[in-house]
């Protein structure tokens, strides 16, 4: 950026659409000149959200375009994978979040590549189930299909299992039967996934699991109709090599069955059960499907009962593995009964630890938090940090918004609501008061608990605000055991009210 002006790059915003003339001036007005250097005019602007580092690195290389598709804005690259990259983005005109899905630039002139990425969108417009993401809209820009999705506020599956190393017995089984009823929903349209992978499991900032990428469903589905040509697709190496050695036919629903327990296996053990590789002849051999180590090898002690469902879940023989995602529902939910029927209260606290806590396993941890959901509005990436970190180790999941206006469209959907939402003026001032004040008085959110945050010294805004049993003040320096106790006084009293 050493040789890139302020001026020259606003202008650039402003040339692509980032920017509007009234913005522009804003930041102009604001830095007192224009003969700043360009960092300075990056803070501010990035600051004022007007731009994203992501859009700013664009600028800076000279892009002209790949900012904008349809009425969507991208704010930044959340995932990549082989044939597509996934953006976070904004409509341009209500602002809602959304994730758009873009092909790649170099596989634009592949018909047989394009028609697929269509197609995904074709079989899963239609599906509206919440363990499945659902997709929106589909169309082109400058000749690149895109497909518009909700977007999931939290991590992929491979993530979560990563960074907790195992999963507690009854929060794997909690997960595996969010995917096994998004399975159960889409087979109601004869669709089958044909991908199933931890990666393709996004966890929400609720802790619910969701299925995403049906393309591979949709390239079988272009085979089918005579339309996909000769190619083969990489990512069906794994499910060729299952149904080479079980002789299923391509579709059949065993095969997402399979590989849903080799999931569910990794999740308990932390570690798949399949080797793997990158080698296409390793993926393809038997033996890596014959030599899985038995799941009691990794965990003893394990409840039999779950055992038992894995094994099912895997068996080679399809006549003698669970035949349908509904079958597996069923067997989960019997599963669960059974852990939870002789689980003694150690048991049970524990399945309360994984969901959104940061901390290693076996750490020792208060779980007053008994996974409920904070959705915390708080500019200050500093006391954003702050308060993720402590409230996730009270047992806590945390949703961190930084901008006002999404996180009051947040409340608008009845599934989506906290338990509990803290409004921080660390960074924000009377525009968050008032978005208290609104909390506090929609009839939507009225009888949820909330905290505002507010500086001692900031009495102004502590007389702007609207108090009750429900809504209340904590000041500021904060004393996080101080917030805790009110989050925890705050939730019990609203659940006991409920009651």
């Amino acid at each position: 950026m050493a040789e890139m002006t302020a001026e020259k790059l606003g202008q650039r915003a402003f040339d692509v659409g980032l920017l509007d003339a009234q913005q522009l001036e804003a930041l102009w007005g604001e830095l007192g000149t224009r003969d700043v250097h360009a960092e300075r005019f990056v803070s501010l602007a990035v600051r004022r959200e007007y731009v994203t580092n992501f859009q700013i690195e664009r600028l800076v290389d000279g892009k002209r375009d790949g900012y904008f598709y349809g009425k969507y804005k991208l704010l930044y690259m959340v995932g990549a994978g082989t044939f597509a990259r996934v953006y976070r983005a904004t409509h341009v005109e209500t602002k809602r979040v959304v994730a758009v899905k873009v092909l790649r630039q170099r596989y634009g002139d592949d018909l047989m590549i394009r028609e697929n990425f269509l197609q995904e969108a074709r079989l899963v417009i239609p599906l509206r189930h919440v363990n499945i993401v659902p997709i929106f809209e589909v169309d082109t820009e400058n000749h690149r299909p895109f497909m518009v999705m909700d977007f999931v506020e939290g991590s992929n599956l491979r993530e979560f299992v990563q960074q907790r190393g195992q999963l507690a017995p009854l929060v794997a089984l909690r997960l595996m039967g969010d995917v096994a009823a998004g399975l159960e929903y889409a087979m109601t349209t004869k669709l089958t996934h044909r991908d199933m992978k931890l990666s393709n499991v996004l966890i929400s900032s609720l802790g619910r699991a969701k299925l995403v990428d049906f393309g591979l469903a949709a390239f079988e589905s272009m085979a089918d109709s005579g339309t996909a040509g000769t190619g083969s697709n990489p990512r069906s190496i794994d499910y060729a090599g299952l149904e080479r050695i079980t002789g299923v036919r391509r579709n059949d629903p065993r095969s997402d069955i399979y590989f849903a327990g080799c999931m569910l296996y990794h999740m308990l053990s932390g570690k798949s059960p399949l080797s793997e590789t990158r080698d296409r002849s390793k993926r393809l051999s038997v033996q890596r499907y014959r030599e899985i180590k038995p799941l009691l090898h990794h965990l003893p002690n394990l409840h039999p009962a779950i055992v038992q469902l894995v094994y099912k879940a895997m068996d080679l023989k399809p006549e003698r593995r669970i035949a349908t995602p509904a079958e597996l529902v069923s067997e989960i939910q019997a599963t669960v009964r059974n852990v939870e029927s002789g689980a003694s209260d150690g048991t049970k606290e524990v399945a309360k630890e994984t969901i959104s806590s940061t901390v290693t396993p076996n750490a020792e941890v208060d779980l007053e938090g008994d996974m409920r959901t904070i959705l915390v509005i708080e500019k200050k990436v500093e006391m954003q940090d702050v308060l993720r970190e402590r409230l996730k180790k009270r047992g806590y999941r945390v949703l961190v918004i930084g901008n006002i206006a999404r996180a009051l469209t947040r409340f608008e959907d009845p599934d989506e609501l906290p338990d509990c939402a803290i409004f921080s003026t660390a960074e924000h001032g009377e525009e968050l008061v008032e978005a208290f004040n609104k909390f506090c008085q929609d009839s939507e959110t009225r009888e949820l608990p909330a905290v505002l945050l507010v500086d001692k010294r900031r009495r102004d805004l502590v007389e702007m605000a609207n108090f009750d049993t429900h809504h209340v003040l904590v000041q500021m320096p904060l004393k996080v055991k101080e917030l805790a106790a009110t989050l925890k006084r705050l939730i019990q009293t609203r659940q006991a009210e409920a009651t």
